[in-house]
């Protein structure tokens, strides 16, 4: 991993989080904005692989409990599984395609969605999955889906274009 695709990622995860809580949060729907994040995290887990899903859903997550969280590390490690796994699936399946990203992405939301559920709100006895599940859950799983349609492909063309800059500069030196 070289100095270029360290730095674009760390620009993407800023970017991304800005607009994630500034301009998204105007054009929400119901109080639900997307998860550019979790676009972020996914597609840079489907592209790259585990270790650099995992590297970026732990920044994606560190970003957010530093400016929302109430304990530090906690979407952190929840964003950091998610990227970990999705980043499994890079050896099984073709980058390339738009409609399986956005599957894992989406169900990717899902998965942290309920885990926050679970962790944030189950184990203070609030019982109520199916309020949490059609007003938050879904509703922000179905405008993440719909903003990745667009953004996952943006993302795949930075990682390319790095990826053909990498391949021409170690041609130089063999």
């Amino acid at each position: 991993m070289n100095i270029r695709r360290v730095l674009t990622n760390f620009i993407l995860i800023i970017v991304s989080f800005i607009l994630q809580t500034t301009v998204f949060r105007v054009l929400d729907f119901g109080d639900i904005a997307p998860n550019l994040l979790m676009i972020l995290t996914s597609a840079t887990a489907f592209i790259k692989g585990d270790r650099e899903g995992l590297i970026c859903g732990f920044f994606c997550g560190l970003l957010v409990d530093v400016f929302f969280g109430t304990y530090i590390g906690f979407f952190a490690l929840i964003y950091m599984y998610i990227g970990f796994v999705v980043g499994k699936f890079h050896e099984i399946f073709f980058s390339q395609n738009l409609a399986i990203p956005i599957v894992f992405i989406t169900i990717s939301d899902f998965v942290f969605g309920f885990v926050c559920y679970v962790l944030m709100f189950l184990f203070r006895t609030k019982f109520n999955l199916g309020y949490y599940m059609l007003n938050v859950i879904i509703p922000e799983m179905v405008y993440t889906a719909v903003i990745a349609i667009f953004y996952y492909p943006l993302i795949l063309q930075i990682n390319n274009r790095i990826d053909e800059k990498e391949e021409k500069e170690a041609k130089k030196f063999v």
